[in-house]
């Protein structure tokens, strides 16, 4: 009060002078939608107007430091390339369409993109062993099982938590464990263990609207799959320009262990069962060779 050099009865004597009269609450009564929009207008939620030049500083978290770290060491210790290729999500789209309630009724869980992509991972691992294999001292370790680490947004920053023998679980299995997986990771449950041990790992920024990325292995495994928005886009379909929903794939990989064959094949097989997700069910075969013998 004293900066303002007014003492408290001054503005005690000031305030009672104000008052509002009968015609003056009508006015705000009539215009007040007007008055509240013209608030909003002239100050945007989250602007700041002050032309300040502040500077905020705080300390990284265990989870991020961890995480730098990790990420410097892979780019330090690991000669990692990208391969990429794209994916007409058509079959796969309309599979949902068709199925996604009766699925959900069924099975209690939704039926996402990830299931068809861990599935085409597990099944192309059987060609491509060299994928799910990872380097330790001067040895070369192949793993017979595929432990899938998933990566996934928590509210202290992203988490692998692992989906143990993939290649066992169905579909609904793996979408019940991606989300049992996701719900404790948004609530801060995530064990050490449930992040652990992983031989491969599938991320997916179409989540956030990323359209290409090349993604960092996650050490010590070998590769990593990353997938990306779908966009409605012209190919060419046997001499013909149709629109379809496209995205594109990239794997990022060891090229100490893994070569340009290896990689190119292992994500051209996931490109094939994902367009022909029959062939899933057959070992990634072609079901008509499969009922051959061929």
């Amino acid at each position: 009060m004293a900066e303002n050099n007014l003492t408290e009865k001054e503005l005690a004597d000031f305030f009672k002078k104000i008052r509002f009269g009968k015609k003056d609450v009508e006015f705000l009564l009539e215009n007040r939608e007007k008055i509240s929009a013209t608030q909003k207008t002239e100050t945007p939620a989250g602007t700041s107007r002050s032309g300040s030049r502040n500077v905020t500083r705080k300390k990284m978290t265990m989870l991020r430091k961890r995480l730098s770290e990790r990420l410097v060491s892979v780019k330090n210790e690991t000669a990692m390339l990208t391969t990429f290729n794209e994916v007409n999500m058509t079959p796969i789209m309309e599979i949902r369409k068709k199925y996604k309630e009766v699925f959900k009724d069924h099975h209690g869980v939704g039926l996402g993109f990830m299931s068809f992509f861990t599935k085409a991972v597990t099944e192309a691992m059987a060609y491509f062993p060299q994928v799910n294999s990872q380097i330790d001292g001067d040895e070369i370790v192949t793993f017979d099982y595929v432990d899938i680490s998933i990566a996934v947004s928590a509210p202290k920053g992203l988490v692998v938590p692992v989906i143990r023998n993939a290649e066992m679980m169905s579909l609904a299995e793996i979408e019940n464990a991606i989300k049992e997986l996701a719900i404790k990771a948004r609530e801060n449950r995530i064990s050490l263990e449930e992040m652990q041990g992983g031989t491969f790992t599938i991320t997916n920024g179409g989540v956030f609207g990323s359209m290409l990325s090349t993604p960092i292995i996650n050490p010590p495994q070998s590769a990593i799959l990353g997938m990306h928005n779908i966009v409605q886009r012209p190919i060419a379909v046997n001499g013909k320009v149709e629109i379809h929903p496209m995205m594109y794939v990239a794997l990022s990989y060891d090229h100490r262990i893994i070569d340009g064959r290896e990689s190119v094949g292992f994500l051209v097989k996931v490109k094939e069962m994902l367009e022909q997700p029959e062939k899933m069910l057959f070992g990634g075969k072609d079901p008509v060779e499969k009922l051959l013998g061929i």
